[in-house]
């Protein structure tokens, strides 16, 4: 039996920072952290490769792979295109003696929290505000006006639920805001139970 580590699940609106801030800790070695490969039937993106970035399926790959029960967590963005959470990553990962860390969308880091509510700190990164998020989302010069306003729209129904997780981290200062997601991680992966 694989001793089970703890799962951090970080989610957030596009361009709150929470890919900054999950690259931040795990540089951290004193931490022990290891990154949750997602599983994606997506077809790879310029420099993508398969086992680094994502676990690359086909749609019926991954539909088998939802049959035979071998997800944590799995959801059909848009028809055909799946994104989810293999048992065998986590288990990878435990069994390295390391924690888990998630860069994950809401639904699917609130499913990881039912699943495994004692061994899971979920933490929403906040932007400062709607307008601030649409500034980060423009600078970044990755996506059309359209899709800019799609996310800013989306994150409107993701901030609504912030309360469903157990921590906030509000990223309006970088600096601010990655002490205090060190801190968070730090306490809960190092929390010794009394009756231990």
């Amino acid at each position: 039996m694989t001793k089970k580590g703890k799962l951090i699940v970080f989610s957030a609106p596009s361009g709150s920072g929470k890919t900054t801030i999950v690259r931040h800790l795990l540089k951290q070695k004193e931490l022990n952290l290891e990154f949750s490969i997602s599983a994606t039937s997506r077809e790879k993106r310029g420099t993508e490769i398969d086992g680094k970035d994502y676990y690359f399926l086909s749609a019926k790959e991954f539909k088998n792979k939802i049959k035979n029960d071998e997800f944590l967590e799995w959801e059909e963005v848009y028809r055909d295109n799946f994104y989810g959470t293999l048992k065998t990553e986590v288990e990878r990962i435990w069994k390295l003696g390391k924690h888990v860390v998630f860069d994950i969308d809401v639904s699917g880091g609130l499913r990881i929290k039912r699943k495994f509510p004692e061994e899971t700190l979920s933490i929403f990164v906040k932007p400062p505000s709607i307008d601030e998020l649409k500034i980060r989302l423009k600078k970044r010069q990755t996506e059309s006006d359209d899709k800019i306003n799609m996310r800013v729209a989306k994150a409107s129904a993701e901030l609504a639920t912030s309360p469903l997780f157990d921590k906030i981290v509000i990223n309006e200062d970088l600096e601010t805001a990655l002490k205090e997601a060190y801190t968070l991680v730090d306490d809960f992966v190092n929390f010794k139970k009394k009756d231990q």
